[in-house]
C-alpha cells in the first residue's frame, strides 16, 4: 500500500503545470492544511469475504506489481512520500511495520514479477468497525486522506464502505480520546480512486482487468500444448478454467483455440444440449478432425442452475460416443507466471492498464475534492476512463442478481461488450444456434475474395478463418488467393471451405502465403482474374504494403471496371504502421516476443552488476514496438524515428544512466528502433555508451531480427484478428446490399474501399482515399500516432525530469449498456428446413 506525503512546498513548482484544478481547489482548504497535503495510495489487495453480501476474497494478480511500479514512482515525481502498506487491509488495520518508506529503487525489476512484492492477506478485522477505526486512526496518524484501491470488486466496495463511515469513524476517534480536534479537522475527507485487478475479468465498466491477458497467456500455452496430444491420439479434451461467475476467460479462451463447445455461467445451454453436443463432436470427426477441445468454466450450469462439470462432461461424451476424453483443471496456474506485456503497459488494447492507469490514479486523488465521488480508472478501447466506483460495482452485481433469477440474456447485456464476444464465437463455432442470423445451407451466389499482402505476422491466419466462416455463414463462397496480389494476378485461387480453416487460429504466420509485390505492375491481370473468377469484393489483410496496395486498386477503378467491387484492408503487421487503425494484428505477438526477450536479457545482468543492454528493434521507421516495448520492459530509453534526437540527448541518457549506477539498481536498458536515424546506427550508440561508461559500466547489444515476426499469436491477436476478420465480411455483406443494381454489382465511392481499424474506443471503417491525407508515404507511417503521447511515461517512469501533458488525461463518465445488433443475411431466402433450425 504505497502512501503518499505530498509537500507543497516542494510540489507547488510543478503543481499547476501538472495539475491545473488543483490552483482552484486550494481556497477550500483551511489555512492550517496549505503547508503540507497528505494522500496515500493504497494498494489493497486482499477483499472481505461476507457470506452474505456475497464480497468474494480478493487475491494477487500478474501484473499489479507493474501498477504498483507506476504509481509510486509518479507520486514520487510529484514530490510525493511514498509508503508501502503490506498485506492489504491487515496491514492497514495493523500499522506499525506493515507500513514503510517506498523509494524509487524498491520499485525496480518488479514488472517481469506475478503475484505482489508487498504481500496479500485475508482481513476479517476490516469486516468490524472497530477494525476499520484501527484504519481510520493509523490513517489520521498519518495524516492521509486518500486512498488507491487495486482490487476487485469486494475490495472496492469495502473502501467505499470506509469511505462513507470516514467521518464518524472520526467522531469515535475523538470522543475515545485518541485524536485530536485538529488531527480530525484536517483529515476531514477521505478520497478514493479505484484500478481493478481480477483474471475473470468480472468488473462492469472496463473492458480489461488487470491481470486477465495474463491468465489468457497462462491458459492458451496449455491449450496449445495439449493439442498436440490430443491430434496425436484422436482425443476429447475438456478444459475447466477459472470463472465462478463471469465466462469471460472460457469465452476468449474458446475464441482464441477454435474449441467445439463452450460452456459459461451467463448463457447456459438450451435444453437438449447433451444430444447437441454429441452431434456437433461426432460431425466434426466425420470432417476429418482428429480432436475436440470443450471449455467449462468452473462455475458453468444449465437453465435449471444445475452445475455443469468437466467430470458430468466426460461421462456424457465417454457413454454416448464412445470418444477417449481426458479432463484438465487449470486451476491456480492461471494466477501465477510472468505478467504479459499487455498487462503491464494494455499494448493493449490501450493506454497502459497498468503505467497508464497508475499515472490517472495519481491525478484523479490529487484533483479530488470532498464533493467528488470515488472512481474507478477503467478501460475502454485504448482509452482511460473514470467511471463511479459504485455505479460499476452495481452494475457487477445486477449481474449476478440477473444469473440467480435466470434471466440470462440480461446477464449478457450487462456485461457490455460480453455481448459482441458470444456472437462472433456462435458465428464462427456455430454453438448456440438460437444466435445464429442465418445458416451455411443459404446461398448468396456472392463470392469473396481473400489474400494477404506483405510480411506474415501472428494473428493474420485467425482473421482469415473468421472472414472464411463468417462468409460461409452468410451464404458467400469463399476464395483463397495464395502469394498475395502475385498470386491474384496469376490465377492463384481456389475455393476454402470451412473444415479448410480448421486449427488456423493458433497457427503464425500466413498459411495463404504472402508477398510484399504491389499491383500496380499486374492490374491488367488481376482485373482480368477478377472478371474469370467473378469476385464480388476483396478482403485484403495486410501491413503498409495492404494499404497501397488497396490505394492502388481504388486508383485502378478509373481504367478497370472489375476494380469496382468493395475492398477491405484489415491492418496485419508487427510494425503497427498502417493508418486508419490505433492497432494492427501482429503487433502484440512481436511486443511480447521483445519484452520476454528484454526481462530475460535484464535478469543476466543479475549476477553481474553495471551492465547497459543495447537493444535493436523492429518496425521500419514506426517507432510502436520500441516505446510500448520500453514501457512494458522498463527501459531507460527508446529510440525512434518519430521522436528526433541528436547528440545531446545521447550524451544526457549517458549521464543518466551513470547517475543510476551510483544506486542500487545497476543495470540498464536502452531500446533501439531499426530506423530511427540513419547515422545515430545500434552499432554507433554501443560504441558511444561503451566508450562513455568506461569504468563505470559496461555495454553488451542486441539485434532481435526476424524472431518478432515468428511464433504463435498471443490471445489478443488471435482474438483481434477473429473480430476483424468478423467484421470485415459483415461490413462487406451490408456494402453488396448497397451496391447492387440491375443483377450487377458496381462500387465506386470513396466508402466502398476501406481500412478496418480500432480507433479509441471502437471499430471504424475509414475509406482509403481520406486516408492518404494522413499518411507519411516516404517513410510508411501515420503523420500522427497515438501512442507518442506515452513516451513521456516511459521517462518519468525512467526517473528523468519532464513535464508531462495531462491536457487529454481521463474525465468522469457513467457506466453505458449498449446493445449489438448483427447484420442481416444478403440476398437470400430461408428454407423451410432452415427456418425450423433456427427456431430449434
Amino acid at each position: 500500500i504505497p502512501i503518499l506525503k505530498i509537500s507543497l512546498r516542494h510540489f507547488g513548482c510543478v503543481s499547476r503545470m501538472l495539475y491545473p484544478k488543483y490552483s482552484e481547489h486550494k481556497t477550500q482548504m483551511s489555512s492550517d492544511l496549505i503547508p503540507i497535503c497528505q494522500c496515500l495510495i493504497h494498494i489493497k489487495y486482499m477483499g472481505i469475504k461476507h457470506r452474505y453480501m456475497g464480497i468474494k476474497p480478493l487475491r494477487s494478480y500478474k501484473s499489479m506489481n507493474a501498477a504498483v511500479r507506476a504509481t509510486v514512482r509518479v507520486g514520487i515525481y510529484t514530490g510525493a512520500k511514498v509508503y508501502f502498506v503490506h498485506e492489504g487491509y491487515q496491514g492497514l488495520v495493523d500499522g506499525g511495520d506493515n507500513i514503510k518508506l517506498a523509494t524509487w529503487e524498491s520499485v525496480s525489476m518488479m514488472l517481469q514479477l506475478g503475484g505482489t512484492v508487498i504481500g496479500s492477506a485475508r482481513c476479517m478485522d476490516f469486516r468490524a468497525r472497530e477494525g476499520r477505526m484501527k484504519a481510520a486512526l493509523n490513517l489520521v496518524k498519518l495524516g492521509i486522506t486518500n486512498l488507491c484501491v487495486i482490487g476487485g470488486d469486494g475490495s472496492l466496495t469495502g473502501a467505499n464502505q470506509f469511505r462513507k463511515e470516514w467521518a464518524t469513524l472520526l467522531v469515535d476517534l475523538v470522543k475515545s480520546g485518541k485524536i485530536t480536534d485538529d488531527e480530525a479537522r484536517k483529515s476531514s475527507h477521505l478520497n478514493i480512486v479505484g484500478m481493478v485487478g481480477s483474471i475473470d475479468n468480472d468488473f462492469c465498466g472496463t473492458d480489461m482487468t488487470i491481470g486477465t491477458d495474463s491468465a489468457l497467456h497462462r491458459i492458451i500455452e496449455v491449450v496449445d500444448a495439449i493439442t498436440t496430444t490430443a491430434q496425436s491420439h484422436q482425443r476429447t479434451f475438456i478444459l475447466e478454467v477459472m470463472g465462478r461467475h463471469c465466462g469471460y476467460l472460457a469465452l476468449v479462451t474458446a475464441l482464441a483455440c477454435g474449441a467445439d463447445w463452450v460452456f459459461i455461467p451467463e448463457m447456459p445451454p438450451d435444453e437438449g444440449w447433451e444430444g447437441h453436443l454429441c452431434r456437433r463432436l461426432a460431425d466434426q470427426r466425420a470432417r476429418g478432425s482428429r480432436l475436440n477441445v470443450i471449455i467449462v468454466a468452473e462455475g458453468a450450469m444449465d437453465r435449471g442452475g444445475n452445475p455443469i462439470s468437466s467430470e458430468d462432461i466426460k461421462k456424457l461424451v465417454e457413454k454416448n460416443l464412445g470418444f477417449d476424453t481426458r479432463t484438465t483443471v487449470l486451476g491456480h496456474v492461471q494466477r501465477g507466471g510472468t505478467p504479459s506485456a499487455f498487462d503491464r503497459i494494455l499494448v493493449g488494447i490501450s493506454l497502459c492498464l497498468c503505467a497508464r492507469m497508475g499515472v490517472e490514479a495519481v491525478m484523479a486523488l490529487l484533483e479530488a475534492t470532498p464533493e467528488t465521488p470515488a472512481c474507478v480508472v477503467s478501460l475502454s478501447g485504448n482509452q482511460a476512463v473514470r467511471l463511479p466506483l459504485m455505479e460499476c460495482v452495481q452494475v457487477t452485481k445486477d449481474v449476478t442478481t440477473a444469473m440467480a433469477e435466470k434471466r440470462w440474456e440480461d446477464a449478457i447485456k450487462l456485461r457490455g461488450n460480453f455481448i459482441k464476444l458470444v456472437k462472433t464465437l456462435a458465428l464462427t463455432e456455430m454453438c448456440h444456434r438460437s444466435l445464429l442470423v442465418t445458416s451455411p445451407l443459404l446461398q448468396s451466389n456472392i463470392n469473396v475474395a481473400i489474400v494477404n499482402i506483405g510480411a506474415p505476422c501472428a494473428g493474420m491466419n485467425a482473421a482469415v478463418r473468421s472472414a472464411v466462416r463468417i462468409g460461409i455463414i452468410q451464404g458467400h463462397n469463399m476464395l483463397a488467393v495464395h502469394d498475395g496480389f502475385e498470386g491474384l494476378a496469376q490465377g492463384k485461387i481456389e475455393p476454402i471451405t470451412w473444415t479448410g480453416v480448421s486449427g488456423w487460429t493458433g497457427k503464425g504466420g500466413s498459411e495463404l502465403g504472402t508477398k510484399r509485390v504491389l499491383p500496380s505492375e499486374y492490374i491488367e491481370e488481376i482485373s482480368l482474374t477478377i472478371a474469370k473468377f467473378n469476385i464480388h469484393s476483396l478482403v485484403i489483410i495486410g501491413g503498409f504494403e495492404a494499404y497501397m496496395g488497396g490505394l492502388e486498386l481504388v486508383q485502378g477503378r478509373d481504367k478497370y471496371e472489375e476494380l469496382c467491387i468493395p475492398m477491405v484492408v484489415i491492418p496485419a503487421t508487427v510494425s503497427n504502421n498502417v493508418p486508419g487503425s490505433d492497432f494492427s494484428i501482429g503487433a502484440d505477438t512481436a511486443l511480447n516476443t521483445i519484452t520476454s526477450t528484454c526481462d530475460r536479457i535484464k535478469q543476466s545482468a543479475a549476477g553481474t552488476k553495471r551492465r547497459v543492454f543495447i537493444i535493436e528493434t523492429a518496425g521500419g521507421y514506426c517507432g510502436y514496438l520500441a516505446t510500448m516495448a520500453g514501457l512494458a520492459a522498463g527501459a531507460d530509453a527508446a529510440y525512434i524515428y518519430e521522436d528526433k534526437f541528436g547528440i545531446r540527448d545521447l550524451e544526457m541518457n549517458v549521464e543518466h544512466l551513470v547517475q543510476k549506477m551510483k544506486t542500487d539498481v545497476k543495470r540498464g536498458l536502452i531500446l533501439r528502433n531499426e530506423n530511427c536515424n540513419a547515422n545515430y546506427t545500434t552499432d554507433f550508440i554501443f560504441a558511444l555508451y561503451s566508450e562513455e561508461g568506461k569504468g563505470i559500466f559496461d555495454c553488451r547489444k542486441n539485434v532481435l531480427g526476424h524472431m518478432q515476426q515468428g511464433g504463435t499469436p498471443t490471445p489478443f491477436d488471435r482474438n483481434f484478428g477473429t473480430k476483424m476478420g468478423s467484421k470485415a465480411v459483415l461490413w462487406i455483406t451490408e456494402k453488396l446490399k448497397e451496391v447492387y443494381r440491375h443483377g450487377r454489382i458496381f462500387a465506386n465511392t470513396p466508402d466502398s474501399a476501406c481500412v478496418l481499424g480500432m480507433k479509441k474506443r471502437a471499430l471504424t471503417f475509414q475509406p482509403l482515399a481520406e486516408l492518404k491525407e494522413q499518411t507519411d508515404f516516404e517513410h510508411r507511417i501515420p503523420k500522427t500516432s497515438w501512442w507518442l503521447k506515452l513516451r513521456p511515461i516511459m521517462k518519468i517512469l525512467a526517473k528523468y525530469n519532464i513535464s508531462l501533458d495531462t491536457s487529454e488525461h481521463a474525465h468522469m463518465e457513467h457506466v453505458i449498456k449498449k446493445r449489438v445488433s448483427m447484420p442481416a443475411p444478403l440476398m437470400k431466402k430461408a428454407s423451410p428446413a432452415t427456418k425450423h433450425e433456427e427456431e430449434e
